[in-house]
């Protein structure tokens, strides 16, 4: 499981600090397009609510307050049915129960892990791209205080829980398709079978 982990730590750690870092603001010219837009909003508030967990608590109360940040503004069923792909219609109600629980703590506790890590960074909300069918991209830039700045897109998108986010995309490259190949390689690399990593999920997220 390590490989999956550890191949994209640079990407996921520009990511994080997309998401949600203490010092992280919403700021420039975006934030009036943040102000009228839904999608927009949602990103805005997600960040906002995630820079307050971080700033107040640390530990299992931040990784704790993480999680009801994603469980909030991120769609994390359809996000868990995305990254196992066609085994999602492979495993029982149980086996989808125990990934989407244990897969949302992993994610948790690694963006918490990772939030004392950065100070400084601003992060300006520019052009929302809807898509139809209720799918909107929303473009954002991360400026580092060191660095070149990174280009951060976020899916936004209503399967019936009211908008919310799907995926993150830094410089292209898409978090939840990042993490399916990953997933998909680590099933195939174990007979094809779903329960080995779900018990790696939640060997993790216990520890």
């Amino acid at each position: 499981m390590s490989s999956f982990v550890n191949r994209r730590s640079v990407l996921r750690l520009a990511t994080v600090a997309a998401v949600a870092v203490p010092g992280l603001g919403i700021v420039g010219a975006g934030q009036a397009l943040a102000e009228q837009d839904p999608a927009a909003q949602l990103v805005q508030m997600a960040a906002n609510q995630a820079i307050e967990v971080a700033r107040v608590n640390a530990g299992p109360a931040r990784e704790a307050g993480i999680r009801r940040v994603l469980e909030s503004y991120f769609d994390l069923a359809y996000i868990g049915r995305a990254t196992l792909g066609s085994y999602w219609n492979q495993a029982t109600p149980q086996q989808r129960e125990r990934f989407l629980k244990a897969s949302a703590s992993v994610e948790a506790r690694s963006y918490a892990e990772r939030f004392g890590q950065y100070r400084g960074q601003t992060i300006t909300v520019g052009r929302i791209n809807p898509k139809g069918s209720g799918v909107s991209i929303v473009d954002s830039r991360l400026t580092q205080t060191s660095g070149d700045p990174v280009t951060v897109q976020w899916e936004v998108r209503n399967e019936g829980q009211g908008l919310r986010i799907v995926d993150v995309r830094t410089e292209g490259v898409s978090m939840a398709m990042t993490r399916r190949a990953d997933f998909v390689s680590y099933i195939r690399n174990h007979g094809g079978q779903v329960e080995p990593l779900i018990d790696e999920l939640e060997a993790r997220a216990n520890r």
